[in-house]
């Protein structure tokens, strides 16, 4: 019902092929316009863009300003989504965020609580386990500069991903590929190669992408079992809020003012498997049971049809079986 929701609006292929590119483009190049300016104007140099690190940036800019411009790129990315939705498919928000009569709030601000608490507990827990591994990093005035902008902006920027990914992307392949699993495999797998080039990447090598991909699996199965982007904008944005606040690290793409710092030397270790193959599993039973899903096989990997199609199938289904059982076929052997 969630990708269905496409064919209420202009579901034309290329629409979905040019909006791709389009609100790509306006992402990261109109977006990224007030970052460059503000690189180049501190450094008088394309050396620091050309070299793409983070830290470096971070550290020229300072880390609240620098996160400032990072987020920026995606609230002008959300922006031109928004736009090229309402212009060229002629489709509300809502109908892309959800199959639902209207948003369900609760579910968005449920989801976020419940993974903010896990997530926040995972961070304590892991400080009182190994105090070594990290540093109290909290100044009063930087975090609370932090806290305004992440407050406001982060949500921005996972709704970003989360209307992009899971919504327009995950819709406009329904579409065109006329069924559910192909969109889902898809998008989850382009959700973990949009990180390839963080920082984290380079430090822990290629196995942290079964975490990115298996973060993707786990969102796309949210947004196709509850039929809607609401859980899945809730888990996001509580993912990066904590962290942001929390804790940083020097190799992490979030450079910010957080209250710890963790100064250990990176590895790659059971906190990048246990998420994917125990928590995200556990969370999908805990949201199965409270929201009653039902038919996993059908809305993971069913048929995606027009409207009028799925009407139709499912009246010649019943017409059939309507004569089947007033009028049933007679046995072969009674020479009839």
């Amino acid at each position: 019902m969630y990708i269905e929701q496409a064919f209420k609006s202009l579901s034309d292929g290329w629409r979905y092929i040019l909006g791709i590119f389009a609100i790509f483009f306006g992402w990261q190049f109109l977006g990224g316009i007030p970052l460059i300016a503000a690189v180049l104007t501190k450094s008088e140099s394309l050396n620091v863009l050309a070299g793409g690190d983070m830290g470096v940036m971070a550290e020229l800019l300072g880390n609240n300003y620098f996160l400032f411009l990072m987020l920026l790129t995606f609230t002008i990315g959300l922006a031109c989504l928004f736009l090229w939705i309402k212009f060229i498919h002629k489709q509300p928000i809502k109908e892309l965020t959800t199959s639902r009569k209207k948003v369900d709030f609760n579910r968005v601000f449920f989801a976020f609580v419940l993974w903010g608490v896990v997530s926040a507990a995972f961070v304590l827990i892991d400080i009182q386990l190994s105090p070594e591994d990290y540093t109290l990093n909290f100044n009063l005035k930087p975090f609370l500069i932090l806290a305004v902008i992440a407050i406001v902006m982060i949500p921005i920027q996972t709704s970003m991903e989360e209307y992009f990914i899971r919504g327009y992307m995950m819709q406009g392949l329904g579409v065109l590929a006329k069924n559910k699993w192909v969109p889902l495999v898809v998008t989850s797998t382009l959700f973990g190669l949009m990180h390839i080039l963080n920082p984290e990447v380079e430090k822990l090598g290629y196995g942290i992408m079964v975490y990115y991909i298996g973060t993707g699996f786990f969102l796309g199965i949210l947004t196709l079992m509850d039929e809607g982007l609401e859980l899945a904008l809730g888990f996001h944005a509580a993912n990066n809020l904590i962290t942001a606040l929390l804790v940083t690290a020097d190799w992490t793409a979030f450079q910010t003012n957080s209250i710890y710092r963790d100064i250990s030397e990176p590895v790659l270790g059971w906190d990048v498997f246990v998420p994917v193959l125990v928590i995200f599993p556990i969370l999908l039973f805990i949201f199965s049971k409270k929201y009653k899903w039902t038919d996993w096989k059908e809305r993971l990997t069913g048929k995606v049809l027009e409207p009028v199609v799925a009407v139709l199938e499912n009246t010649s289904s019943s017409v059939d079986s309507l004569i089947e059982h007033n009028y049933p076929k007679s046995n072969s052997d009674d020479g009839k």
